[in-house]
């Protein structure tokens, strides 16, 4: 006769030890992915993705929420050397997007590192900011400012003009600076969201963080590919679109022998489609449905 089989050592299905646990490993789930848009409220927030996704070499003045005791002034950078939080020089503070490793909460880390950037001494380095910290990042920002970004082509900015730079820190600059490609910021008439060009060399891109909810996205990207109109012009095509810190960035190829200013056209062109089309509340059509279908088909999450 064989043995008779053991009860499992789990909790029994539906009683409510199995509820606590799946309610725990839920908290734990949602704690590994962190929060779906760390710089979600401020109006900035489509440039703070771009930095922290994909823009090289870039600093922005951080525009201190009403009431902040800044001790000094801060910039927010994509990266400083060794991929710190932040660090201090004589000029100000410096708080970056771009650190290794990377916080599981980067809003609260980024708030973080700003407010030890206001208030530490001058030489001084911040390697890791907190995470789960309780300073969100729009009490120490101004939730409705946006940034001026100024793109650097190099990484000579991380040091002062008169700094003695050794010999190991200039090989890290030159490969740094190796990796850089060049990028613009272009600026739709309506001002939703952040178009960024990209020259990749053989390719050029144009990369537009958008803000909206990506069902409502993706129906207003479908709308306007059934009419013909996604592109932004002769020389571009869409070549799909990509998620990043819970927000969707549609993307085009450009001919990379035209210059940056040369797509403004393009770009107030879709910008008109696309607001029209997300003021468009009805029933997609089966020739749209069929547009975004193709279009999530080619959607891929960075992170």
């Amino acid at each position: 006769m064989g043995k008779k089989s053991k009860r499992g050592s789990g909790p029994r299905p539906g009683s409510n030890r199995a509820e606590r646990v799946a309610a725990r490993k839920a908290r734990q789930a949602a704690a590994a992915a962190g929060p779906v848009r760390p710089f979600e409220g401020l109006a900035a927030e489509c440039d703070l993705v771009a930095m922290r996704a994909f823009i090289a070499s870039a600093t922005a003045p951080v525009p201190f929420a009403s009431g902040v005791d800044a001790g000094r002034p801060v910039e927010f950078a994509t990266v400083l050397p060794g991929a710190v939080a932040a660090d201090v020089r004589a000029s100000g503070g410096l708080a970056a997007l771009q650190t290794d490793p990377e916080p599981a909460e980067p809003g609260t880390a980024l708030a973080d590192a700003i407010t030890w950037a206001a208030g530490a001494g001058e030489g001084e380095t911040y390697p890791a900011a907190r995470s789960g910290g309780d300073t969100s990042l729009a009490d120490v920002v101004d939730p409705t400012a946006g940034l001026e970004i100024t793109v650097h082509d190099d990484f000579a900015w991380w040091f002062a003009d008169d700094a003695d730079v050794p010999a190991e820190l200039a090989a890290m600059l030159e490969r740094a600076n190796a990796t850089i490609l060049p990028t613009a910021r272009l600026r739709p008439s309506s001002g939703v969201g952040a178009p960024w060009w990209v020259d990749a060399g053989d390719r050029a891109h144009l990369r537009w963080v958008r803000p909206e909810d990506e069902d409502a996205l993706m129906n207003a990207l479908a709308r306007v590919h059934a009419d013909g109109g996604l592109t932004l012009g002769e020389g571009s095509r869409f070549a799909g679109s990509f998620r990043t810190h819970g927000l969707v960035v549609p993307v085009f190829d450009l001919d990379p022998d035209a210059h940056h200013e040369e797509w403004q056209d393009g770009v107030e062109a879709f910008d008109a489609a696309i607001t029209a089309a997300l003021d468009d509340t009805s029933d997609l059509t089966a020739a749209q449905r069929g547009s975004r279908a193709g279009i999530i088909a080619r959607q891929v999450t960075l992170r």
